[in-house]
């Protein structure tokens, strides 16, 4: 029997990613992320609904989401469903669908990443001189 399990979704993050590292030192990052999707009805009424989708990423890949992203950044996320079950103390089963993390892409471009998770050192920016003209072929706006 032939199968796929494949997801693709892009939307922003609804909290900052949680991050916890386990004993074997693999970081494990949880996050959640909500995905618009707009449509009309039959009377021709603009609406939108939200689906709020948990993922789990791992290795490189949750310490790199650790570093750049935080809740509202603009993500897009490829990966795989996962479903949990479980039994709870009272003995309700329980189950939950998840996407396992397995690439992504920031979309917000360089100026979206936080500046405070980002550890890299910015250029100076051109001064002007004092007739407040920007020196240098760098210093072209076009």
């Amino acid at each position: 029997m032939a199968s796929f399990n494949k997801v693709i979704l892009m939307g922003n993050l609804t909290r900052d990613p949680e991050v916890r590292t386990t004993p074997s030192g693999l970081k494990i990052a949880k996050f959640g992320l909500a995905v618009n999707r707009k449509y009309r009805t039959r009377d021709n009424e603009l609406k939108e609904e939200t689906t709020f989708v948990d993922i789990d990423a791992f290795g490189t890949q949750a310490e790199t989401l650790e570093r750049y992203c935080e809740k509202g950044s603009p993500l897009l996320v490829e990966g795989r469903l996962r479903l949990d079950q479980w039994q709870t103390s009272n003995g309700e089963n329980r189950s939950k669908l998840s996407v396992v993390l397995e690439n992504f892409q920031l979309m917000g471009g360089r100026s979206a990443a936080p500046e405070s998770k980002s550890s890299e050192a910015t250029a100076p920016k051109p001064q002007p001189s004092k007739d407040n003209t920007l020196k240098g072929d760098d210093d072209i706006p076009f």
